[in-house]
């Protein structure tokens, strides 16, 4: 049994994300795994343009303003391009919005013609440019070109495209280069845009990959969840079909029945329709159990529920002590107690380590009157700015009300630098025995995989 149906309202949002502004570094530890990889990814990536700047730069220190300001002109017009690239092909890559073709072609295309004006000036031009001249023009046409196609591949589709891209800025570099260079020149600098371009084009490619991959398990994910609530709800009809199917087949037969014997007169149509009354009663009752056995929450299938479903979302769960003993309604307390905790830790934070631990502290010699107290703590990581749990949303409003009802208590704040702590404590009668009688057979399994 999954789920509550408890929800945080607007407001608290609000106030988290505004904490969040508010505090930076927090804000990357409330990411989840694919939004933090989708950031790292983006970041990496806004970080080629500026690379590609600076070492662009660096190689034209030794040349003089007049020849290299054109190239860094041109130089700067890329980079602006490539920053702008980048954040629209991620995006497309995450299917926010189309792919940038023509942003895609005027930054390829402005890559060839940097290139061709960092030889012209440095190169073709200058009568008898010295070797510091042949140096830079190496350096930024190399450039261009190899991050023209490394970060082009971000917006195509296959390798295959990727591969097409890195031959036609090999092949378009040497022909530029044949052109404007001495033929060594040209070819140096083909193999050098080869090697250059092969390398961004195989990272960037790898990056993509691995962000489409966590794209897809965070969605597998998420269906995974949708698909087991949908199996609930099937179980849930089939279980009322089973109720209801045979008893609404009989009441419609005696009602029948009892038409036809009352149009006729006959004293048997009460009978019939005092019958129909005990059999509509009787299902109001199964419908009653059914749905109770829904709402009820099971104190051992709670805790299996919780480690399984943990485990299944990468989280080191241990889980001690077991509730043999305990009455059904503390137990019912409690088992809801599980049920929002375990959901609280997949909501919010990034936990990769959660702690339950159940234990019943006795009454004690002096402690006359008072009666043993079941305690349930959940323990979590990941949780770089809890709350004290004093304002929470409705689920921890809707525990704190269960409780009361077994004359128990809730505590729920932070257990250090990023954990959090939820304690419930619950009153045991000494008087109070757990309910007699064979457990089910769910339950049953689930007490012998616990003990």
């Amino acid at each position: 049994m999954t789920g509550t149906g408890d929800h945080e309202d607007a407001a608290t949002y609000g106030a988290t994300a505004q904490a969040a502004i508010r505090r930076p570094g927090r804000w990357w530890g409330r990411k989840g795994t694919a939004a933090k990889v989708e950031s790292y990814t983006r970041i990496s990536f806004h970080l080629f343009p500026v690379a590609q700047l600076v070492t662009a730069l660096l190689s034209l220190t030794p040349v003089p303003a007049r020849s290299a300001l054109p190239v860094a002109g041109a130089l700067l017009v890329h980079v602006v391009l490539g920053l702008r690239l980048t954040g629209q092909a991620l995006d497309w890559v995450a299917g926010r919005r189309a792919r940038p073709r023509r942003l895609l072609c005027a930054y390829m295309a402005w890559g060839f013609a940097g290139a061709a004006i960092a030889a012209l000036v440095l190169v073709k031009l200058p009568d008898d440019p010295p070797a510091t001249y042949y140096t830079a023009c190496v350096g930024t046409y190399v450039l261009f070109l190899a991050f023209s196609c490394g970060l082009g591949v971000l917006a195509l589709r296959t390798h295959r495209q990727s591969l097409v891209a890195v031959a036609v800025a090999t092949f378009g570099g040497w022909l530029l280069g044949s052109s404007l260079l001495p033929a060594p020149a040209a070819a140096a600098l083909a193999l050098s845009t080869l090697l250059s371009a092969g390398g961004l084009t195989l990272a960037s490619r790898f990056s993509i990959w691995l962000l489409q991959a966590v794209y897809e398990l965070d969605e597998a994910r998420h269906t995974r969840a949708r698909l087991a609530v949908a199996e609930e709800r099937l179980r849930f009809g089939r279980d009322l079909h089973d109720v209801l199917g045979r008893n609404l087949s009989v009441i419609a037969l005696k009602s029948e029945l009892a038409v036809q014997l009352a149009r006729r007169e006959r004293p048997e149509a009460v009978e019939q329709m005092a019958e129909v009354q005990r059999i509509a009663q009787e299902s109001q009752r199964e419908v009653r159990e059914v749905v109770r056995g829904y709402r009820e929450a099971d104190l051992y299938t709670e805790l299996l529920g919780a480690r399984g479903v943990l485990s299944a979302a990468g989280i080191t769960c241990t889980v001690t002590g077991t509730p043999t003993g305990l009455p059904r309604p503390v137990q019912a307390a409690l088992a809801w107690v599980v049920r929002e905790a375990v959901t609280n830790v997949l909501r919010h934070g990034n936990a990769a380590h959660c702690r339950i631990a159940l234990t019943v502290v006795p009454a004690g010699p002096r402690a006359e009157g008072r009666p043993a107290v079941a305690e349930l703590t959940v323990e979590n990581d990941g949780v770089p700015s809890a709350s004290d749990g004093s304002s929470g949303g409705h689920g921890l409003a809707g525990l704190r009300e269960r409780l009361a009802a077994e004359q128990g208590t809730l505590e729920a704040g932070p257990a250090g630098k990023s954990a959090f702590r939820l304690v419930a404590r619950v009153p045991v009668p000494a008087d109070e025995v757990a309910e007699s009688g064979v457990p089910g057979e769910t339950v049953e399994r689930a007490r012998q995989e616990l003990e």
